[in-house]
């Protein structure tokens, strides 16, 4: 406890919100490495699953490859790539793209693929085929759980990205962690990891509130329904 303390001390300690090592400046190096790779990794990810869940096609090679993507430890992928790369901040991005491809293929694919039978064949006898029924119907039946594979990504990703500390020597709260370590502070470690664990729950609590705004009134009042109580969880 004391030293959780101590790390909350060097947190509001006013030198360290100023200066070339500044807690603001370390915090947007890391919003701007994590955005970076979800953006590039949801463009890859979800447009092919959103193909494969429509379409039917080579589903199983899109589980399969999310599935093997989650079973390589996350240092393992940042190491492999430093060494194909070399170190910088260009093989953190790439590792942090390859992380956060997985759970966005697999749960787009899995979203789109359990889209009700009935309400399909529905949309279909009213004319709604192609590009039209994913869009119109697919997609917005699909959000909860495409979200649920995006906020999983986005915490996984964040965690993550303190290794470009080590690996990419570029910035990012991980300077705190691996700076600390080097220099045995350990309320700076401390202040680094309490920083990395506050981003990462701000961030899935502001996706969870983005799910809930965009998904269709009808659908969310069914999951509500659903939901167990507290009692039946415990």
């Amino acid at each position: 406890m004391e030293v959780f303390l101590e790390g909350v001390l060097w947190l509001f300690d006013p030198e360290n919100w100023s200066g070339i090592n500044a807690i603001p400046d370390r915090v947007r190096e890391h919003v701007v490495y994590a955005t970076v790779a979800l953006i590039i990794g949801a463009a890859i990810a979800v447009p092919v699953g959103l193909w494969t869940g429509h379409t039917g096609r080579l589903g199983n090679l899109a589980i399969n490859v999310g599935n093997l993507g989650r079973a390589i430890p996350d240092l393992g992928i940042v190491a492999i790539a430093a060494v194909l790369i070399g170190f910088g901040i260009l093989p953190v991005i790439l590792a942090l793209i390859a992380l956060a491809i997985p759970p966005l293929l697999t749960n787009t694919y899995t979203a789109v693929r359990g889209v009700d039978p009935e309400v399909r064949d529905a949309a279909v006898g009213m004319g709604f085929t192609g590009w039209r029924l994913l869009r119109q119907v697919e997609i917005p039946l699909a959000l909860p759980l495409i979200f649920a594979g995006l906020r999983v990504s986005t915490v996984q990703v964040i965690a993550t990205a303190t290794i470009s500390g080590f690996i990419g020597r570029a910035g990012g709260l991980g300077r705190y962690i691996f700076d600390g370590l080097s220099m045995f502070d350990t309320p700076r470690v401390v202040a680094g990891a309490i920083l990395v664990a506050l981003l990462g729950v701000l961030a899935d609590v502001g996706l969870s509130r983005l799910q809930r705004a965009v998904t269709p009134k009808g659908f969310a009042a069914a999951l509500a329904e659903r939901e167990p109580s507290p009692a039946a969880k415990a």
